[in-house]
């Protein structure tokens, strides 16, 4: 469903212009370079995909010892079919395209793809109208196979679930993004693309059409950056004297395991109708490839960019997002659901209260054991509002991916065509 506000900038060059000094530099006999900020999904991505086209210097620089390190690699494993996405959305369009290229891309690797299917259930009656809003939004995007059932039809797809209406996504999937994005990886390098790995960027700066990068044993010029930064997108997005706004605001989700011998309690994925006001889908169940069965996860505010535990604390991070001029208005806004949120992080039962809704035969011993959680940079801007769509800002020759939450690592094939035509060639998409 996502939040009650949208929020999209996507500041294009106009139609049909060229990539700023591209011509020129064929014509000169240079090939075009291309820094790309981030070794996640989408950052690796778009690298792969510029380093397939040829003709330019592709390198990526990440702070970490190995790709995927941080959003890619501790999320659920979900190909999302575009159930909740607002028509007509960066989100609802890159979700669908990137879907296909992401079954394709594992096809061609080898990698597993299991269709598993998602029921979102409509536990009460209440839930009824929320169900019709996102059949309504799955209809306009096209999700494929889409099928409302009614009480009945939840025990046939689930046999253990409840719930007096659902509706079911055949083709959503499960996958392992890192061995995606390693591959990726790899396709990067043997086209002859760089990636720098340890390699933090501490500086940058515009110079005459030109963008200077700073980073570990680093600092050389490029004609073009581009930030896909994730959890450090705002801090990378200073550097250039972009908007502080959107900022981004860390949120934790933590998972619980099923127990193994438990597991046929679900057979694919079973998610809530989420609430409307709030960007986050609610605790669900997700069967992974390996047929592992995930509980989870909840939302709370990390109290540290990478803080996957409660221990894990930033000072700096934590005061920045305390003294943000929207703090205020989110918190008026959302106290009641963060309350409930972090007090279902503390208190196991309370957690397992919200995932028997579903399965009534679910017991607390179920839930064996908790897992890495998962850290989810969030843009929010300094009205308050937590920010939607996919957000990118362009400051001359450096391109900005300020706000992409799930479904990104779906969409990530997409977004970097969506990159790579609207942002560097100038084209529309």
């Amino acid at each position: 469903m996502g939040c009650r506000r949208q929020h999209t900038r996507i500041r294009a060059p106009p139609r049909g212009t060229p990539a700023p000094g591209r011509d020129a530099l064929s014509a000169a006999g240079r090939t075009e370079s291309v820094a790309i900020v981030g070794g996640g999904i989408v950052g690796i991505a778009l690298a792969r995909r510029l380093a397939r086209d040829g003709g330019r210097e592709v390198v990526v620089f990440e702070k970490e010892n190995r790709v995927a390190a941080h959003q890619t690699g501790h999320n659920s494993g979900v190909v999302h079919a575009g159930l909740y996405y607002a028509p007509g959305s960066l989100k609802a369009r890159l979700c669908t395209l990137g879907r296909i290229a992401t079954r394709e891309f594992c096809a061609e690797k080898g990698l597993p793809y299991r269709e598993v299917g998602k029921l979102v259930i409509a536990v009460t009656d209440t839930e009824r109208s929320g169900l019709d809003e996102i059949e309504r939004r799955s209809t306009a995007n096209g999700v494929p196979g889409l099928r409302r059932v009614d009480a009945g039809g939840v025990r046939d797809i689930e046999p253990h679930a409840r719930g007096v209406a659902g509706l079911h996504s055949p083709h959503t999937a499960a996958v392992d993004y890192v061995a995606i994005t390693e591959a990726m990886a790899d396709d990067v390098r043997r086209d002859g693309g760089t990636i720098l790995l340890d390699h933090e960027v501490t500086g940058l700066a515009t110079d005459g059409g030109r963008v200077r990068l700073s980073a570990a044993r680093t600092d050389r010029s490029f004609d073009r950056l581009i930030v896909c930064a994730g959890l450090q997108s705002d801090v990378v997005a200073r550097f250039v004297g972009a908007s502080p706004s959107p900022k981004i605001l860390p949120f934790r989700g933590e998972y619980w395991t099923l127990a193994p011998d438990r597991t046929d309690l679900v057979r694919g994925m079973i998610y809530p109708v989420p609430d409307p006001r709030f960007p986050f889908l609610g605790v669900h169940f997700t069967r992974g490839v390996d047929d592992s069965v995930q509980v989870g996860p909840n939302a709370v505010p990390a109290l540290s960019r990478e803080g996957y535990r409660w221990r894990d604390v930033s000072v700096r991070d934590t005061w920045d997002s305390l003294t943000w001029p929207g703090a205020f208005a989110l918190a008026r806004e959302h106290w009641r659901m963060g309350a409930k949120e972090i007090a279902g992080s503390l208190v196991k039962s309370l957690y397992f209260r919200d995932a028997r809704r579903f399965i009534p035969e679910l017991r607390m011993s179920d839930l064996s054991a908790r897992t890495a959680s998962g850290v989810r940079a969030q843009a929010w801007g300094s009205d308050g509002a937590l920010l939607d769509d996919f957000v990118v800002d362009q400051i001359g020759p450096v391109t900005l991916l300020r706000n992409a939450p799930s479904p990104a690592a779906t969409s990530a094939m997409a977004i970097a065509d969506y990159l790579a035509v609207t942002y560097l060639r100038g084209a529309s998409f």
